[in-house]
């Protein structure tokens, strides 16, 4: 019903989408189905017939149904928030259960729903008794048949339903709504680690090295090695380096269409319009992906997105060549600072074994919380807490580096009473308006420190809002603002070249004048020629890249397709094959993935 509206082709795809759902739908019952009907098929005809086995078969029946009508209504929810049926995302969510249900009892009325839940299912139980109970005519002989006939007919849609079936049409709400919750997220469990070149559009490697060299290389940079698979360089700056503070912003969800300056309407981002005329203001500025994990991930390891998890999120990711190490080896203290509780997307861990010291909320004095809610503290008290920590560098007599990473801008969309003019719990706009306040206070509040002249403040956002679209990878649901704000050091500047979140790390070095040694993918914008201008985007298994008006999207069972795009927009149209692109969106991807997984990101 939300999409309905978005459908186009309305007669044709809706039949095609109950078709493919209908057989997604059989198939996911069969799996569910075969197990009991392989107990009823071994059990005897005595107790088939016993009263401790209709007592059993009722239970079963009963949790069946729970389960079904939970799983349609949770479902429903997380088709609402993200535009797809379950994925990575709801497998993510099992592992941080305290997190996901405070945000979810915050957010939705979960007990009233559970309250509706139960009383329908005993009601279906009732209709349903005479036929679970009716065991008068199924002898063993007709159990076996029944038996032999559901494991063929599983048999057969196992070996038949695929999940790519599910790609009926160029409309993304379709290719969703076509598939099964259930079988999605298994699908997603499954394939949470891909192999790149068993999966993708891949070349030789030694070729897709040769042409990451060519594409990687600067003016002011040299390979250190020889080696086919080495891409470390010397970056080599000619002016006196300047030892300046560093604070990154992470802001959540904030996606470039909730500011002013990109056209909103509504006044939610006034703080934000007016740095932005005060900043170097990126306005082609994009996400890697749909998830915090895979912004800081760009952002500290400037590498493109890798199928399946994030590198926070895996194994064997510790003293990984990282802002964090450049800034240690410049004698910086650095920080992550985070409102909740680090374990959560592994940022603790990843954080603290690449050179960071990890504040989250476990180190805040109650005194100095304010307001929590299911994701952690609200920024206003994270930023205070910086503010006491830089003043604490700043009396050890050391520059420091900092990444902050936010959360009220995240449902439930909570915050603290009486700060803007829109209530508390009242949605994402109020969310968003209060992340600028507490964005534009801290700003102010750091004026009247000695550290803020020479600091040079960091914002971009980890993701957008919401990736859901009609085409699998939207360009314009990735398109988030990035500032770089120092009133001392930077002259104010609007800059349209088109690049990526893994270039800022190699953008802010430069500004920096740092000389230093890289294993970096991204590249500084300022020394970037039309030609170099390109951006990355993904969610856990399509990989896009986008040059220009055009788009790459490379996908499982080595699939390519090419599209233009309207950057205001978002409209997008097929395209032809592109092979000069295609060649450039594999060397990226393909060497990203073979440099992590064979130890060659470390120092």
């Amino acid at each position: 019903v939300k999409v309905f509206s978005l459908i186009d082709n309305k007669a044709i795809n809706l039949i095609k989408l109950y078709t493919m759902g209908f057989i997604f739908d059989l198939t996911t019952f069969s799996y569910s189905a075969i197990c009991l009907i392989t107990y009823l098929t071994l059990i005897s005809n005595k107790f088939y017939k016993a009263k401790v086995n209709i007592i059993l078969l009722m239970l079963i029946s009963f949790i069946f149904i729970w389960i079904s009508l939970f799983v349609s209504f949770a479902e429903y929810f997380f088709f609402d928030e993200f535009g797809v049926r379950f994925n990575f995302i709801a497998v993510d969510y099992l592992i941080y259960t305290h997190e996901v249900l405070r945000n979810i009892i915050e957010s939705y009325p979960l007990y009233w729903i559970l309250t509706i839940i139960t009383l329908f299912s005993f009601v279906m139980l009732f209709l349903l008794k005479n036929r679970i109970i009716c065991t008068d005519n199924l002898s063993f002989t007709k159990r076996r048949k029944i038996y032999v006939i559901s494991l063929f007919v599983t048999l057969i849609l196992h070996l038949g339903v695929k999940f790519d079936l599910k790609n009926i049409s160029n409309n993304n709400y379709v290719n969703e709504l076509s598939s099964n919750g259930i079988y999605s997220f298994f699908h997603a469990f499954k394939t949470n680690k891909l192999d790149y070149e068993r999966f993708y559009p891949s070349i030789n490697i030694n070729q897709a090295f040769e042409n990451i060299k060519k594409l990687l290389k600067e003016p002011n940079s040299n390979f250190l090695s020889k080696n086919t698979f080495d891409i470390t360089r010397y970056i080599k700056k000619t002016n006196d380096e300047k030892r300046l503070n560093i604070v990154i912003i992470v802001e959540e969800s904030l996606s470039a269409e909730y500011m002013g300056i990109f056209g909103n309407i509504y006044k939610l981002t006034p703080n934000l319009d007016k740095l932005s005329k005060e900043s170097l203001f990126f306005t082609n500025f994009y996400a890697t992906g749909t998830r915090t994990d895979r912004g800081l991930e760009a952002i500290t390891l400037s590498i493109p997105p890798i199928p399946g998890r994030s590198i926070l999120k895996r194994q064997n990711n510790e003293h990984l060549y990282s802002l964090g190490y450049i800034f240690k080896e410049k004698g910086y203290d650095n920080y992550f600072l985070y409102g909740g509780n680090s374990y959560f997307d592994n940022m603790g861990h990843f954080f603290s074994n690449n050179n960071f010291n990890v504040i989250d909320i476990k180190n805040f004095e109650q005194e100095e919380i304010t307001f929590e809610n299911a994701w952690g503290l609200c920024d206003e008290d994270v930023f205070n807490k910086a503010i006491k920590i830089f003043n604490n560098s700043l009396s050890m007599k050391k520059p420091f580096f900092a990444l902050i990473m936010t959360t009220s801008n995240h449902r439930p969309y909570t915050y603290p009473d009486g700060k803007i003019d829109i209530p508390s719990h009242s949605g994402r706009e109020g969310a968003v308006k209060y992340a600028d306040y507490a964005l534009g206070k801290f700003i102010n509040d750091a004026k009247k420190y000695p550290w803020f002249e020479n600091t040079l403040f960091v914002i971009v956002a980890d993701h957008c809002a919401s990736a859901a679209g009609k085409l699998a990878l939207p360009v314009n649901k990735y398109h988030i603002p990035l500032f770089i704000y120092s009133p001392k050091h930077i002259k104010p500047k609007f800059i349209d070249k088109q690049s990526s979140q893994i270039d800022l790390a190699p953008t802010l070095l430069g500004l920096l004048n740092f000389s230093y040694k890289s294993k970096f993918f991204g590249k500084d914008i300022f020394l970037m020629d039309r030609i170099d201008e390109r951006a990355f985007i993904s969610t856990y298994q399509r990989l896009g890249y986008i040059k220009e008006n055009k788009l790459v999207v490379l996908d499982l069972m080595k699939k390519q397709s090419f599209y233009t795009f309207d950057k205001l927009t978002g409209l997008v149209k097929p395209n032809e094959t592109d092979n000069s692109l295609l060649s450039e969106s594999i060397s990226y991807f393909q060497t990203a993935d073979y440099l992590y997984k064979n130890n060659l990101l470390k120092y």
